[in-house]
């Protein structure tokens, strides 16, 4: 079923429940992606990014891609208003995906000082590009933007979401995607326009990706390895032998962030045993993190909602929340993020499957991209706060101050729409 039939005929849950959403190679879309170049203006360096590290204090990873092989690439690095810069030596990771060959490069920075103002720029043999700035975390309070799926058959939309949000909020640390960042994960052309979106961003503050399901999709919408998200984000070590990158914790100021992936449905005839690996992998990160917060971040939603139309679907819990919620309630999780159903929800603390003064609070993020579902889904008990409806793009801040975190929901205009907050008790 192609993306306009499957869209003007109101059926898109059961594209997302069960696959993709069709974007044919040869379009129009494609044609114009594929006349992105020189994105940032750097020294042929194109989606410059900087990607989370664990210890968001004192490392950080630059990745970029550039039109030819460089000689002798590299990142030169200093603190702000100093002379003095170091260099470091970028090694190629190049590989190809979608029939195109991407020259990308990686460099991570080890030795930065804490709360400390920086500046790099890429370097290769007799030039240099232009200053980009970077900000490593301190131990205080601290702001990150939330973005939830921003999958899109045009990422106009999504890019004046995320340009409007960091415009608006120019003091966010970091930003999150909550997976589903592209439609199609093989379509190179998508990932350049999701780039393209956050050009001037991304370069900037680090950026923290999760793993949707449509990043497992190759060209005819049948499920295979998400490859290309996996080259393209060097997210923090796992230690696992088969899922490195799939999943992944790091902190930032007072907070131990937890990216959990619930896409094991769609990797298991590949590979196997991702499920029950993260649930070992959870107890042990979460127990050996000293932080004062945890707060989790995964695709898919706890929750499972009835559809118009589909009596046949009940509501209650998803297998995500069947297998996840119960080791939240175990390990003292403070949030948990999720996404995966293009709208937004405030189910307030949830604790052993109920309406609790207790437990984690649970939001369900929305979406960010054009790929909307209006008047789909069914409220469910556990709901506290809807979007109003029809469903429009929405983002998220998230502000971590002392003993106390507050979410807040924003229409694309900067309207807030819901606020909630977390505090700790002693």
């Amino acid at each position: 079923m192609k993306r306009r039939t499957f869209i003007a005929g109101g059926l898109g849950a059961l594209g997302l429940l069960a696959g993709g959403i069709f974007w044919a190679k040869g379009t129009l879309y494609r044609k114009a992606a594929n006349s992105m170049r020189q994105l940032t203006g750097d020294l042929d360096a194109q989606f410059l990014r900087q990607v989370i590290t664990t210890d968001s204090a004192h490392s950080r990873m630059l990745m970029w891609q550039a039109e030819s092989p460089l000689v002798n690439p590299g990142i030169e690095y200093r603190i702000k208003g100093q002379e003095d810069a170091r260099i470091v030596a970028a090694k190629q990771d190049f590989f190809t995906d979608d029939g195109v060959e991407n020259n990308q490069y990686t460099a991570e920075l080890t030795d930065l000082t804490a709360d400390t103002e920086y500046e790099y720029r890429v370097a290769a043999e007799g030039a240099a590009g232009a200053w980009h700035s970077l900000h490593t975390a301190g131990e205080g309070d601290f702001q990150c933007l939330i973005f939830p799926d921003s999958q899109s058959s045009d990422y106009s939309d999504w890019e004046q979401l995320a340009q409007n949000a960091a415009q608006r909020n120019p003091q966010a640390a970091f930003f999150i995607n909550m997976g589903d960042i592209v439609d199609n994960g093989e379509d190179h052309t998508q990932w350049q326009a999701w780039f393209h979106g956050v050009n001037g961003i991304i370069d900037r503050i680090p950026f923290v990706p999760l793993m949707g399901n449509h990043e497992t999709y190759n060209l005819n919408w049948k499920v295979r390895l998400p490859e290309a998200y996996l080259k393209y984000f060097a997210v923090p070590d796992n230690g696992s032998a088969n899922f490195g990158r799939y999943y992944y914790s790091y902190d930032y100021g007072d907070v131990h962030f937890i990216v959990l992936n619930s896409q094991w449905d769609e990797t298991e005839e590949f590979k196997p045993g991702l499920r029950d690996e993260q649930v070992a992998w959870l107890r042990q990160d979460a127990a050996a993190s000293r932080k004062k917060w945890k707060i989790v971040l995964v695709h898919k939603d706890v929750l499972q909602y009835r559809i118009h139309n589909r009596p046949e679907r009940k509501e209650g819990i998803s297998d995500v929340g069947e297998v996840f919620m119960p080791l939240f309630d175990e390990l003292d999780i403070d949030l948990v993020f999720s996404a995966h159903l293009h709208t937004y929800r405030n189910r307030g603390h949830i604790q052993n499957f109920q309406r609790s003064a207790k437990g984690p609070l649970y939001i369900l993020t929305g979406v960010a991209g054009n790929v909307r579902y209006p008047g789909l889904w069914i409220d469910h008990k556990l709901d506290e706060v809807v979007a109003p409806q029809p469903e429009t793009d929405n983002y998220l801040t998230m502000d971590v101050k002392g003993d106390e975190i507050t979410v807040r929901c924003f229409l694309p205009d900067g309207k807030e729409i819901d606020s909630a907050v977390v505090q700790k008790n002693h």
